[in-house]
Parts: structure tokens; C-alpha cells; sequence
């Protein structure tokens, strides 16, 4: 393997055993064969490191395994390990198509002034059946204004210029919720981000991703935002810093409301209307909420 390779791709793993196969060997199948591979596994009992005893022979992958100590840790030391000058993640349960890395290396080659180029990915169920191509609404250039929003940047189809991490550090190893949402954050602060709309690989939606999961991530982005516009408070005007927040009151209520928590999603539709009550979002809401409430009155 080259002391210097183009690309280093970093892949946590903790008791994927039955899935990571299919990550490592979507690497494999790259176009562009100029990589690193580094699988850190985070304790796995399962039989990885047996596992990958089957790869080893190829010189471009590196197994290192360490204690339990969390996805972003396991990261973080991915990164410390690279030696390429582009830095890729990929979690042990999804995967790449082949062009990734191929479709990623020519859009930097066409935007120079490009550091984090993403795109857009596949959803897979637990049985990797196709459920379609994720269609949320990505942006490029100056980011941090929406992703205050929302995080749209899927880590999975991302690659970054491996100077953003030595300048700006990787992730929040405390944080095991929101760890990918609070790096670009940081990141959208000074490096510039392009979206490829291009399929670059697919995600694993798993069926025990239960509703109180996606309200732990609710109530840990909301922290995360509040926090990052403290610490960065130029990153945006406040105007935008209000609509952001307005923004992301309305989906965390849109969500409350279809899961049938309507006293919650109306405390969300307030807190969205108290920080930008100027734009039609919250108002089409509120609409929504009182049509929908008067339907069900008369059946």
C-alpha cells in the first residue's frame, strides 16, 4: 500500500459482523483503487476481528480494534490514522456504489474551492431491499444558514480535503446523537460545501429506529444548534439565526403532530412563531393544525 494514498476511508464498527461485508467490499469495488481503508472496530464481540482476517491480504486495509468507547472515537481515530489527502466515512451497515469515490475526486477537480463535496443516497431496509432515493434538499457554498434547519450533509456520500480536520478537529466524542450535525456545523463556519446530485451510496434504515429515537435527535440537535450559535456567533446574521430556529421549531412539531402528540406540537408551532413569526411556514402550520383538528371534530 502507498504511504501516501489519494483517499483514506474510515469505517467504525461495533457488532456489525453480519453487515460489514457488504461496506468493506462496496469499497473494494471502487473505480479508483488509489485508498485506505481503516476499519476501527469499538469492541465488537461478534466475531469481527475474525471477520476481517479475510481482507487483511489486501494492503490497503487496516483493522485496528480498541475498548467500547463510542462512534465518534472510533472516528476520531480513523482520522488520526489517515494518511490520504481526502478523509471519507462509511458506516459499517451501509455502503458505497462503485463510482463514489470516482464521482467525488471530479467534482473536486472541477471546484477547486470545493473542501466538502456530499450527494445524495439510497435507502435500504434490513434485508438491503431499495425504498428509493432520499430527495431532501441539499445545498452548496455557504451552508451554515440552512443547515441550522436541518443537517442534509449524509456523512455517508461525504468527502472532505483532510486539512479540515487538521485545522478545525473532528468530532465530539461526547456528543453519540448528533456527532455528524455538530462537525458540519462547524465546518459550514469556514470551508465551502458542494452537493453532487448524484447517487453515492446507501443508507440502513433499521426497524428498531423507534419514534423515541428520533426524539432523543430532536432534542439533541435543538441543543447542539442553541450551542453552536453561541459559540459562533457571526457564522450568521440574526436574522437567519431566527429563521433557522423557526425552521427547525416547525419540523420538530410537523413530526410531533403526525405521531399524535398535539399539545407538544403546539408548544413547538409557539416557540417557531416567537423566533420568526415573518414568514408563512409557521402560519401554513397552524392551518394545517386547525383543519386537521376540525375534520376530525365533525367524524
Amino acid at each position: 500500500m502507498s504511504s501516501n494514498p489519494l483517499v483514506s476511508v474510515i469505517t467504525p464498527t461495533f457488532n456489525r459482523a453480519d453487515y460489514l461485508p457488504f461496506a468493506v467490499e462496496s469499497v473494494l469495488s471502487q473505480s479508483v483503487p488509489d485508498f485506505e481503508l481503516i476499519v476501527i472496530d469499538d469492541g465488537s464481540t461478534d466475531g469481527t476481528a475474525e471477520l476481517m482476517e479475510r481482507y487483511l491480504a489486501d494492503s490497503r486495509i487496516r483493522y485496528l480494534k480498541q475498548e467500547n468507547q463510542g462512534q465518534s472515537v472510533a472516528r476520531n481515530r480513523g482520522i488520526a490514522e489517515a494518511r490520504g489527502q481526502f478523509i471519507c466515512f462509511l458506516d459499517s451497515d451501509n455502503a458505497w456504489v462503485s463510482t463514489k469515490l470516482e464521482t467525488s475526486l471530479k467534482a473536486f477537480e472541477e471546484h477547486p474551492e470545493a473542501d466538502i463535496v456530499y450527494g445524495d443516497f439510497i435507502t435500504i431496509d434490513g434485508e438491503g431491499h431499495e425504498h428509493g432515493v432520499n430527495r431532501m434538499a441539499r445545498y452548496s457554498g455557504r451552508i451554515t444558514p440552512q443547515l441550522l434547519r436541518d443537517n442534509f450533509v449524509s456523512m455517508n456520500t461525504t468527502m472532505s480535503r483532510k486539512r479540515c480536520f487538521d485545522e478545525m478537529g473532528g468530532f465530539d466524542s461526547a456528543d453519540r446523537l448528533a456527532e455528524d450535525y455538530g462537525l458540519w456545523l462547524r465546518f459550514s463556519t469556514r470551508y465551502q460545501f458542494l452537493y453532487v446530485p448524484v447517487v453515492l451510496g446507501y443508507y440502513r434504515v433499521m426497524e428498531n429506529q423507534i419514534s423515541s429515537d428520533k426524539e432523543s435527535r430532536f432534542r439533541a440537535n435543538e441543543q447542539l444548534v442553541q450551542s453552536f450559535l453561541k459559540a459562533y456567533p457571526s457564522a450568521v446574521t440574526r436574522g437567519e439565526a431566527r429563521r433557522g430556529l423557526s425552521y427547525f421549531f416547525i419540523r420538530k412539531g410537523r413530526y410531533e403532530y403526525s405521531s399524535g402528540q398535539r399539545r407538544q406540537a403546539f408548544r413547538s408551532l409557539l416557540r417557531s412563531l416567537s423566533k420568526d413569526p415573518f414568514w408563512m411556514g409557521p402560519w401554513r402550520f397552524a392551518v394545517k393544525m386547525l383543519l386537521t383538528s376540525s375534520r376530525g371534530r365533525r367524524m
